[in-house]
């Protein structure tokens, strides 16, 4: 009997379960349906972001920079680090002398913390505002030399007091909330892309806005008053691209540099150690329009330039209708090096000298020969150029730098950010030789064609340098090699640097038969002598011609030669026959 009862229990309850699983999934669905009710609904909650934490939030491009402005009006003042995110190498702070230096492309405006005399391009300029610290340490800079030399707009919210910064030139898609049939109307500014997210700000129709994105039938908005956040798309009425005014400097007439149309450049060094050449005695240099003289070298960490520049060859090469543009080197000097380039004060000095020597010696531009500097000097190089360049364009002087080819080598190579160079620079010429240098453990070209195409396709490519800004740089000599058995199975290897007419006076002497090297592009010769193998990749009119087409191929501004000295009386021909020939 127990079993019986046992047994209908078990039955009822089989019966009942059936009930309750019913139940539930319809309590469950109805659950769905609430949820997804009310996630249709939207959100009427409104929501102070999260930047109004502090007043004068500042936005940049549609989103908050995570920093804050002081004042507001002309008395606004915006933190260091955001201005040097926004306008790169052009902002300069030097915290040893607190120094600050804005560059552009032809101003130079330096200043110092808590002070409102500075120097416009070495001439005073006073400031109505200057630059002051914060109780956290953090450093403003006054916006109206922002906006007076770069361009920097600013759109503040009435009510918001939210600054919004604009770079010169900036596309800005506008927009309006549309107005309905009545002419009423409105929308949400809310803080994601969704109707579940909360309202930031009440649109009535007809308000101003400015798109700068979209996602998901959302676009990403800012309004007039400066707050951000999301709008549906049919909220929202696409207007005009507009462009943010450009700065008074852009639309000056740029400088230019070179004023010889359809003229390739073809510059030569003169290499100048201890006495000028006795400019008598040099032949015609045919085609040659830009001689470079080595005049100028740095003395010391201090600043200080010596000077071995010539009136009489100055004069000379002008009479011959050519432009000069003196070389001012850094000696090779490494520590000398750093220490000039380290402070404002160091490197406004060698600038006055160089424009004092121009002036003096009646140059039309300066080369710049910076050779083994020190890898950590590299943004104190491109800041050095960047307060050269414009105060040499004022005075009308062209501006070049030697680099050369991308290699691994720190203190010959590493140290040259080579882009942001030719953005301040007029040209950059590239010293394509020493492929093979004078202690090289290898007997080698000392620029091979095809290491010469690779070292102009690197810079170009790598580095974004306009072809219209590089100058090919080419040798003049060649390395005799001597290779001489160690006495342990190997080979010693020495060099000494001929020039074209020595080596060929060597070829005529040894009776010797050039024969062209395909690996390399170039004339080959080899001999034997005292128990020494000699070898020579020549320089001459076929090596010579082939650089003067890559420049061609490449639409370089020209070709450089070091140096004049070397030079055969013949190959000035050559390289102007296959230089300024086109295409």
């Amino acid at each position: 009997m127990e079993t019986t009862l046992h047994s209908g229990r078990r039955r009822r309850r089989k019966r009942i379960g059936p009930f309750f699983g019913l139940l539930l999934i319809f309590l469950l669905s109805a659950s769905a349906v609430v949820a997804w009710w009310w996630s249709t609904q939207p959100n009427k909650n409104h929501e102070t972001p999260e930047y109004m934490a502090n007043p004068h939030p500042i936005m940049l491009k549609g989103e908050w920079s995570k920093a804050y402005a002081l004042g507001e009006g002309e008395g606004l003042w915006v933190p260091l680090p955001l201005v040097q995110s926004m306008l790169g190498d052009g902002v300069r702070y030097e915290a040893g002398t607190e120094s600050i230096i804005l560059t552009t492309d032809k101003s130079v405006l330096h200043f110092k913390t808590g002070t409102l005399d500075a120097t416009l391009n070495r001439k005073p300029f006073a400031l109505r505002f200057g630059a002051k610290k914060a109780k956290d340490g953090t450093l403003y800079l006054p916006f109206a030399p922002l906006k007076q030399l770069f361009g920097v707009s600013v759109e503040t919210g009435g009510t918001s007091g939210i600054v919004t910064l604009h770079t010169p030139g900036q596309a800005i898609q506008r927009a309006v909330v549309p107005k309905d049939k009545d002419g009423k109307g409105g929308a949400k500014l809310r803080s994601g892309p969704k109707r579940s997210f909360p309202i930031v700000e009440d649109l009535p129709a007809g308000a101003a806005l400015s798109v700068w994105g979209e996602l998901e039938g959302w676009y990403q908005v800012q309004s007039a008053e400066g707050q951000i956040g999301y709008m549906r798309k049919k909220d929202v009425v696409l207007e005009s691209i507009d462009k943010t005014p450009s700065t008074a400097e852009e639309n000056e007439e740029p400088f230019v540099p070179w004023k010889l149309t359809g003229k390739r450049i073809n510059l030569t060094w003169e290499a100048v150690y201890t006495a000028h050449p006795d400019t008598s005695k040099i032949g015609e240099l045919t085609g040659v329009n830009v001689v470079s003289p080595t005049w100028f070298e740095l003395l010391n960490g201090a600043g200080d330039i010596r000077s071995k520049a010539d009136a009489g060859y100055g004069a000379w090469a002008h009479k011959r209708g050519w432009q000069v543009w003196g070389l001012f080197g850094n000696s090779f000097e490494p520590e000398r090096t750093h220490a000039a380039l380290a402070t404002y004060e160091t490197r406004s000095h060698m600038i006055q000298q160089l424009l004092a020597y121009a002036k003096t010696f009646r140059l039309q531009g300066i080369n710049l020969d910076f050779e083994n500097v020190y890898t950590k000097d590299k943004d104190n190089l491109v800041q050095f150029v960047r307060e050269l360049t414009p105060l040499l364009h004022e005075s009308g002087l062209v501006v070049s730098m030697d680099v050369s080819p991308k290699s691994n080598s720190e203190m010959w190579s590493a140290y040259l950010d080579r882009g942001r160079l030719a953005g301040a620079l007029d040209y950059l010429i590239l010293m394509a030789y020493d492929e093979h240098w004078a202690s090289s453990p290898q007997s080698g070209s000392v620029a091979s064609l095809g290491w010469t195409e690779n070292a102009i396709a690197k810079i170009l490519q790598e580095d974004g340098v306009p072809p219209g800004k590089l100058i090919l740089g080419m040798p003049f000599y060649a390395r005799q090699w001597t290779e001489k058995p160690d006495g342990n199975g190997g080979v010693k290897v020495s060099s000494k640097a001929l020039g074209m007419n020595t080596i060929r006076q060597l070829v005529k002497d040894k009776k010797l038969k050039p024969t062209l090297s395909a690996e390399t592009g170039q004339n080959y010769v080899e001999f034997q002598q005292d128990g020494t193998t000699q070898k020579i990749w020549l320089e001459d009119a076929v090596s010579i011609q082939a650089r003067a087409e890559l420049v061609k191929k490449y639409k370089l501004a020209g070709a450089a030669s070091w140096t004049r000295s070397f030079g055969s009386e013949d190959i000035w021909q050559v390289l102007d026959k296959a230089l300024q020939s086109y295409p």
